[in-house]
Parts: structure tokens; sequence; C-alpha cells
């Protein structure tokens, strides 16, 4: 049995962050029902790299955090598809959405309206910038709130930035948080009875990502500097190589560093302290430098990793991929077919498994309005929605 079989989940959530947090209750066996507007359907279902399949709102996007979920289409502008809603969450034990702060309130679908219908309800809604304070009604996206956070600014070259990341790791870790928030909300419910109201914002989750630069900012007022591939110990960085390729190397405290230059048959560059460290980066850079040229990158990352030093070629997607760490994983699932598409695709797994009981994909991601029908049948509304699959 996994963790959340019997918990029923409404994703009334669109693009990412909010529908990659419900996708994560699904995969331990939640019963995830995703609602969408029949007449603007989840931005993701457009998206991705398969026109063809954007073009049939299964994009890849979409691909990538639906699978185990049920889709109906309900127009929440309407009185009567608000009301089946109210119907759905009375079965319910979480509802998560992520429109614009108060658009949920206007239309008499907030946590108190709710709340009052179901008390163990668990509220989530995401958002840009939370509920509340002077930027609370603003509108963002993922690389919006890179820039807001300062995470922008911190990262690139000294010579080339700010720069946005190349993952919109915001949304995802937006996405891992909520689940998080969403499992702690189910066990204290589990202890008290009560439902609860959870507030997230993808700009706190941003300044998380930036913990330690915000307390050393904090404590005595230093900016994280864009530094590129570099870090500052010299010892933990990307050099270039003998064929050209990266190869980034993690030796990041003062045992690593000693056992690195040991290898390298540099014992006069070993540094007894971090502040000696510092005081001699430029130099450990420029020896670093002609000493990684004489070796390629996999052969450095044989050599370095076989004595316990962090090191790793750098890589491409398809390359990561390819590698047999990640099959021996069980991260990726492969559907052999799709609703409403030909051929098969692989998406993401949960980031971690259980001995027992652990996360599992059973159904691909619907179509849009694939289980009107079933789901409308068991509030028992029955054959009156069928116009909802037209």
């Amino acid at each position: 049995m996994r963790p959340f079989e019997g918990i029923r989940v409404i994703d009334v959530t669109h693009v990412l962050a909010g529908p990659f947090a419900a996708y994560q209750l699904g995969l331990l066996g939640a019963d995830v029902i995703k609602v969408e507007d029949p007449n603007d359907p989840d931005q993701s279902r457009l998206s991705g790299t398969d026109k063809a399949l954007s073009r049939k709102n299964m994009g890849t996007y979409y691909l990538t955090q639906a699978s185990n979920k049920r889709a109906i289409t309900l127009d929440l502008k309407t009185e009567r598809d608000r009301e089946i809603l109210k119907e759905l969450v009375k079965t319910a034990d979480i509802f998560v959405e992520n429109y614009r702060p108060g658009a949920f309130e206007a239309l008499g679908l907030g946590y108190e309206a709710l709340a009052a219908i179901n008390p163990r309800l668990i509220y989530a809604s995401f958002s840009a910038f939370g509920h509340g304070g002077p930027k609370g009604e603003r509108t963002a996206y993922d690389h919006v709130i890179q820039a807001t956070s300062g995470i922008m600014a911190a990262t690139g070259t000294k010579d080339t930035n700010p720069i946005k990341l190349g993952a919109p790791a915001v949304d995802y870790s937006t996405g891992i948080t909520g689940a998080f928030a969403l499992s702690a909300a189910l066990f204290q419910r589990e202890r008290t009875g009560k439902g609860q109201r959870i507030d997230m914002a993808m700009l706190d989750v941003a300044m998380t990502l930036m913990s330690s630069h915000m307390t050393g900012y904090l404590r005595n007022g230093v900016e994280p500097k864009p530094r590129g591939n570099r870090h500052p110990h010299a010892t933990n960085g990307a050099f270039k190589t003998k064929d050209g390729a990266l190869v980034m190397i993690g030796a990041s405290n003062i045992r690593q560093q000693r056992r690195l230059w040991t290898l390298l048959e540099r014992p006069d560059m070993i540094k007894k302290n971090n502040d000696e460290r510092d005081a001699d980066h430029d130099n450990e850079i420029a020896v670093l430098e002609d000493i990684m040229a004489t070796r390629t990158a996999d052969e450095w990352e044989e050599f370095l990793q076989a004595r316990h030093v962090p090191a790793a070629r750098v890589r491409t997607m398809a390359e990561a991929l390819a590698d047999p760490q990640i099959a021996s994983r069980n991260l990726i699932h492969h559907h052999k077919s799709g609703y409403g598409m030909e051929g098969s695709f692989g998406v993401p797994l949960a980031a971690f498994s259980f001995a027992h009981g652990g996360p599992r994909i059973d159904t691909p991601p619907p179509t849009l309005g694939q289980h009107n029908e079933e789901i409308f049948a068991e509030l028992g509304f029955g054959a009156q929605k069928e116009r909802k699959k037209a």
C-alpha cells in the first residue's frame, strides 16, 4: 500500500509548480483529479518539444507531470459547474489551486467557503508572491521569479551576467516543497482532525534556494557574485581538458584538497586552512588549468573518482540519460503508449525509492476531460454532464 492511497486530491492548477506538486502525491497513490476549463485548458498541454502533440493538447510539458491523474472539465465561471466542484470537494482531502490571489475567493471557492463544506479539507494556494504583501496580486513565471529573487544576478560569469538557470528550477522546487507541505498537513490532520490552509509562494521558495547566500548577506552585507564555473575554492570548479571537454572537480574541504594535490603530485600546493586557499586562489587556478589539460575529461573523471575525489565530465542531457546509473535508479518510467497519441514516451518518476509501497506510475496522462463521465457518475450527476465531453 502506498502512503496516499485513499486520499483524494482536487488539482485545479496549471503550467508547472502546482501540477508537479499534485503529481508527487499521485505517484504515491493519491486519486488526483485534474480540473480544467474546457475552453482554456492547462497551457502546458500546448507546450513542449513535440509540436504535433502540442496541437493535440498533449504537449510534452503536460506529459511530464500528468501520469496517474484523472481529468475533468468544468467552467468555473458558471454557477452550475461551481456547484459541481463543491460536490467534488465534499469527497476530497486536498484542494490545490494556483490562480491569481483573490480569484477563487471572488468565485466563492476560497478556503473559508470550501472549509465550511469540508472542515477536514487541506486547501493549498500556489502563487508567484504569496497571498498578501505589496506584490501579492502580481503574477509571474519561473524566469520572472529568478529575476525578482536575485538568482539571476548571482548566475553567470563576471563578464556575462545576469543569466537565468537552464532549467525551471524554481517551478520544480515549488512543486516539491508544495508536496512536502501537503504531506505535512495530512500528517497533522491525522493528529488533530483539522484541515489546513497552505499559502505557497514561488518567491519564498526561490529565496530558500539561496539560503546560504541569504544568511551571508544578512550577516555582513556580502552580495553573492556570479562565478560561472568557478567557486571560492579553486579546487571546486570546471576545467578544460585535453580533448576540449570540461571536467568539474569537487575537492571542496581541506581533506579533499589535500588528497587532490597529492594525487596530482603537487604536495607544495596543499593548504592547511581555507584562509590559505583564499590567498592562493588565482595561483591554484593557473596550476590546475595546466594539469587538467594533460588528460581527457573522461580520463580525469575515472582517475579522480577511483581515488575518492569528486569529479565528472560535463554532460549533455542525452549523455546523462544514457548513463547506466540513471537506468539503475528507476528514475524514468517508459509509457509504451498514451491516451490520444501514438508512440512511446518517458517521464520522470520520483527522485527517491521506498523498500515497499513506494512511488509508481499506473496510468498515462489523461486527455482533456477524459474522465468526465466517470467522475460525474461517481458524484451522482450521470448523463446531465454529457455535454462536457463535447
